[in-house]
């Protein structure tokens, strides 16, 4: 059946108006851009990750890249990345909080995650075609965390001053973490100028870049600052926990840590205990003596739980002062109330 005359000569002049020819038409055989593979995507991802990003999901974007580095991103299926959950989760290293494997097989969805978000932001594909966010996550099983009763923190203490090859620094590293519940994170950040020794406070940068002031005793402020200056730190952007050869600490410094108490203490290494356990007696003790808001408040908290009553019950600096002054028995410039010390335990510097 042809065409009816009408339509085609209407054809032509639109062909016409737009400059384009019937050979136009026959030699243009270009479809869609192709999309990049992902191996050509990875390295977009990795630039435009953030180095916490980079850290726990860079190990399972080089296996996604050498898994399905040749194929298209559209070509990547939700079974695939299932499959790679599954194998990750078997054969995941056996570490102190290790949970089966869990943990390996929620980071490589999440990592899976944050590859094809990307691509949804760059246009690449829409959401609906992300392969891994078809994948459920893991359901998070309770923590085995819990706050150490006063004997068992009197160990660890004695423990880490008492060993190892630099017991000033690690009787400032169980210092530090329990007067302030930070995060290893937000000690490694400290620097020089983020110390104030006239009001006992550190200015700690932890979880996506919150920055906090946090009291510390005046004590604890000068042994860090004797500490720092000690081992060369001078600028103002110096790091402040510094190695006895100058050099600022890593993380690995708290795994050796970890690792010489539970030689020591085997229930140490048998419960898994580690840096965050201290984040949870401290906060569990400020939350059993001051309450829920300012137990929130020294946790650095700001991300909101859902409840309206949290903006009535915000707690300021100076409540987590007074809390930090009854935990450690020594009076600090912005605390209000004097009490009476039982917290736990924080003489631990040499």
């Amino acid at each position: 059946m042809s065409a009816d005359a009408t339509i085609v000569a209407a054809a032509w002049q639109v062909l016409a108006h737009l400059g384009v020819t019937l050979t136009d038409l026959r030699s243009h055989t270009d479809g869609p851009a192709a999309l990049p593979t992902v191996a050509e995507y990875l390295p977009r991802v990795i630039a435009a990750a953030g180095p916490g990003a980079q850290r726990t999901y860079g190990t399972y974007w080089q296996r996604m890249a050498a898994a399905w580095g040749d194929r298209p991103l559209d070509a990547v299926a939700a079974s695939d990345v299932e499959a790679m959950k599954q194998q990750m989760t078997t054969t995941a290293r056996s570490r102190r909080n290790s949970r089966n494997g869990r943990h390996a097989g929620e980071h490589v969805i999440a990592a899976a995650r944050a590859f094809y978000s990307r691509a949804v932001a760059d246009g690449l594909i829409d959401a609906s075609a992300s392969p891994a966010h078809r994948v459920a996550k893991p359901r998070r099983v309770p923590s085995t965390r819990r706050a150490l009763i006063p004997k068992e923190l009197e160990e660890i203490n004695a423990v880490g001053r008492t060993s190892g090859n630099d017991v000033i620094l690690d009787a400032l590293l169980l210092r530090l973490h329990t007067e302030t519940a930070c995060r290893r994170g937000g000690a490694l950040a400290l620097r020089l100028v983020d110390l104030d020794r006239t009001n006992g406070l550190v200015r700690l940068t932890e979880k996506n870049g919150v920055v906090r002031w946090q009291p510390i005793t005046l004590d604890l402020a000068e042994h860090l600052y004797e500490h720092a200056q000690a081992r060369g730190a001078v600028r103002p952007t110096d790091r402040l926990l510094r190695y006895r050869n100058g050099q600022p600490i890593s993380s690995r410094r708290y795994d050796h840590l970890w690792k010489r108490i539970g030689e020591r203490l085997p229930w140490v290494a048998t419960q898994g205990i580690s840096t965050h356990w201290l984040r949870h007696t401290t906060l569990t003790w400020v939350e059993r003596n001051f309450g829920y808001g300012i137990a929130r408040a020294y946790a650095g908290h700001t991300d909101s739980p859902g409840s309206s009553t949290t903006t009535y019950i915000k707690a300021d600096l100076h409540d987590v002062a007074d809390a930090l002054s009854a935990m450690t028995g020594q009076p600090h410039p912005f605390a209000s109330t004097s009490e009476t010390p039982n917290g736990p335990a924080t003489d631990t510097l040499p």
